[in-house]
């Protein structure tokens, strides 16, 4: 067995023996031509691995050759070795996207580099992550033990999403370890918050409390870009996890000038709370008291989140702010369609908020369709429908018109989710809500060692529909499931995307600033 098979296209090939010899020793058969026509039959009567090719021959030159080979052979790697340093046919060459450029002489070294990317390179970067993670799944260890404030846990969840994006790629085993490691993670979290949540939403100035949480995006984060003078625009990207930041942010690291940051959702993680502290920096009760035309009860038909400019407007007058804003919503492409075409219109407004919903309708027609569960199988999948949205609709033109743009740009989200795995047995009466991560009723019945309980709304700065609701909320990748037909709910919710309940996923979330670069 061979480490692969190559063709070398090259009129003066004779010089090239001691190359051909190396590889050799190496492990790899090598195949020579010494004209493009040659070359051309060989390939339509073998398959090679990779081909590597000169730009100075006679009869058919290497470009030409390299044009019908792509035609007969369009995936294999192409490899241009040649005297030529003109930049006209370097040009070329890319632009017909060949594997590598290599300028005469070259050694051998060289050539077992271009090798090693082009063939092995999963393979090696397969092997290398998970020697790293393996060596790393220690440390990760102890910051997981010694995490104690929510900057700890914040770096935690870091340092697992950017393991977790490197394992996607590879095929390697430690997947299975790292999401062990990951639900202990949530596990560990889910202590922590129920520690800490009640003290910190009642005490701003609490010790410990995280920087951010939704009802201080406002006036943490747009109101001081104002004061200095600067338009924003504000992006709140529905149910927007971490690591699908991460993919977009290679999408758009060369228009602007990134400033990363997580804050902390409150409970529940869901729009109808989530969102709408967000928007009129309150905690819900304080809505549900102050604004009460404004606030949407569980119970209610209307929809949850359909006041959400009235409520920025509340939070603008209550700092005695002058600034202009628009609000605008996007369910679908034709939407950001319309909202880049208003763009120009928009430019007059001090803050411009749009909501982008794609995510959320993905992880629910996930949920309700097979297909698209099929689609979206695993993580890595949903995170390549999100990566494929963003490069293929309106909104990656939105992105890039924003960068031509003098805005300053806050991208961020109201809660993310979890892809849920173990169910929880609760009862509830006929007014209980539906949400899988949390619960509220009066008539709740459930193994309390099995979530985090509110029986105190008012102390969670939580509406309290009548004077018995209690809250509960799942942890980790748990969900509710009702005894009523229970296999039945187990199976069709199980592997879903949902949020509303405590974990990493739902409740540490991206708060992004963008600067556009504007280069030329």
């Amino acid at each position: 067995m061979t480490n692969g098979r190559l063709l070398w296209i090259d009129d003066e090939i004779d010089l090239l023996k001691a190359h051909i010899m190396f590889l050799g020793t190496k492990g790899y058969s090598v195949d020579t031509a010494t004209n493009g026509y040659d070359a051309l039959d060989m390939c339509q009567q073998q398959a090679y691995d990779l081909i590597l090719i000169d730009e100075n021959m006679p009869g058919l030159n290497g470009l030409e050759t390299l044009a019908r080979i792509k035609e007969i052979t369009p995936t294999t790697p192409v490899v241009m070795v040649t005297k030529s340093e003109e930049e006209d046919i370097m040009d070329q060459a890319i632009g017909s996207k060949i594997a590598d450029y290599l300028i005469k002489p070259v050694n051998p070294t060289q050539i077992l580099l271009t090798l090693k990317k082009n063939i092995h390179q999963r393979e090696i970067v397969t092997e290398h992550t998970q020697t790293a993670y393996q060596q790393n799944f220690g440390r990760m260890g102890l910051m997981i033990d010694d995490a104690a404030t929510i900057s700890d846990w914040m770096d935690v969840y870091r340092r697992l999403v950017g393991w977790e994006l490197e394992l996607s790629e590879t095929d390697s085993a430690m997947k299975e370890m790292l999401a062990m490691q990951k639900s202990e993670a949530n596990a560990r979290f889910a202590r922590f918050i129920e520690k800490n949540y009640l003290r910190w939403i009642n005490d701003a100035e609490a010790d410990g409390r995280p920087d951010i949480m939704s009802p201080d995006i406002f006036k943490r984060r747009i109101f001081p870009l104002l004061d200095e003078g600067k338009k924003v625009f504000l992006i709140v990207i529905d149910n927007f996890r971490f690591d699908q930041w991460r993919i977009l942010m290679n999408e758009i690291a060369d228009l602007f000038h990134v400033d990363e940051g997580l804050y902390c959702s409150i409970l529940p993680t869901a729009t109808q709370y989530a969102r709408n502290a967000i928007f009129s920096g309150l905690m819900p009760n304080i809505i549900a008291e102050m604004f009460p035309e404004l606030w949407v009860d569980e119970d209610s038909e209307e929809g949850k989140n359909l006041n959400e400019a009235p409520l920025i407007q509340t939070l603008f007058n209550r700092y005695r702010r002058q600034h202009t804003f628009t609000y605008n919503k996007v369910n679908d492409s034709a939407g950001a369609e319309r909202l880049v075409q208003k763009l120009p219109q928009l430019s007059k407004y001090d803050v411009n908020v749009c909501v982008l919903n794609f995510i959320d309708m993905l992880s629910h027609a996930r949920t309700e369709s097979r297909m698209v569960r099929e689609l979206a199988s695993n993580e890595a999948a949903y995170r390549s429908i999100t990566l494929s949205w963003f490069r293929h609709s309106a909104v990656g033109d939105l992105f890039r018109a924003l960068a031509a743009s003098d805005y300053q740009i806050i991208l961020t989200t109201d809660h993310g989710s979890i892809r849920c795995q173990s169910p929880i047995r609760v009862k509830g009466d006929k007014n209980t809500n539906t949400n899988l991560r949390y619960k509220l009723g009066k008539n709740l019945d459930y193994n309390a060692k099995d979530v985090f309980e509110i029986t105190e709304p008012r102390r969670a700065l939580l509406p309290s529909p009548n004077l018995s609701t209690h809250y509960i909320f799942a942890r980790g990748n748990s969900f509710f499931a009702y005894p009523n037909n229970y296999n039945y709910y187990v199976s069709y919710y199980r592997d879903t995307f949902q949020h509303g309940g405590i974990s990493m996923e739902e409740m540490l979330v991206p708060l992004i600033g963008l600067t556009p670069k504007k280069r030329g």
